[in-house]
């Protein structure tokens, strides 16, 4: 009878064993699932990484081979911390940024993921890094207005049409000329300010206002 019950309990210890067994087995898989997931996400993103660097880099010119090579020897002079900045210089407008103080292996490193990135220094040691960027800065979507300045240019305005809001000029127009073969509305809109809030509308202006620029309306003029 002793045996019996020494038995029994031994059979409930070693399923109470098994159990625990089981259900180590089961986290450390899990784990190990885990941390190969994780670890094979790191590798994704750092390969993606890595192939977006050597993407941007099989587009450079020999040009820019040139300066990027002169950028990574200025910055490879460097042997104190500097004061850096990334300025986005877009199509239409400007941001500046603060990156704070950079070694210039911080630095080397930021020009080797941006090679695209244009270096500049300044009398008093600040970096600057230059991205330029095809599209109309935030601002620029917000108060960008193409009108006609004093001088009969077309010219992009930060909001109201007027001496000193001007942000660009592009041509000369031909006023005769535009208000002789455009709608009447066209032309007052031109003048009041024609707002444009993305790229498409940018080059669409543009494109319509090239037509009637002094030299394209001259060079029409004197074709046979």
């Amino acid at each position: 009878m002793n045996v019996q019950r020494f038995l029994k309990h031994w059979k409930r210890k070693l399923r109470r064993k098994r159990s625990l067994l089981t259900l180590g087995m089961f986290f450390l898989v899990g784990a190990a699932g885990w941390l190969l997931f994780a670890s094979d996400g790191y590798l994704n993103k750092a390969e993606r990484s890595e192939k977006a660097v050597r993407s941007t880099m099989a587009q450079l010119t020999p040009e820019d081979d040139e300066r990027l090579k002169t950028a990574t020897e200025t910055l490879k002079r460097i042997t104190d911390s500097r004061e850096s900045y990334l300025l986005k210089s877009y199509v239409c407008g400007e941001e500046r940024s603060q990156l704070g103080l950079q070694t210039s292996e911080q630095l080397l490193n930021l020009q080797t993921k941006h090679p695209d990135w244009l270096l500049s220094l300044s009398k008093n040691g600040e970096v600057t890094f230059t991205e330029n960027i095809d599209d109309l800065s935030p601002a620029c979507k917000e108060n960008a207005v193409f009108g006609i300045d004093g001088s009969s240019n077309l010219s992009l305005f930060n909001g109201t049409p007027a001496k000193d809001n001007v942000i660009r000029t592009f041509f000369q127009l031909n006023i005769k000329h535009l208000e002789s073969s455009l709608p009447r509305d066209t032309v007052e809109q031109l003048h009041n300010g024609i707002r444009v809030s993305d790229m498409e509308e940018y080059n669409s202006v543009l494109s319509t206002f090239s037509d009637y620029a002094v030299e394209e309306t001259e060079r029409a003029m004197t074709r046979p």
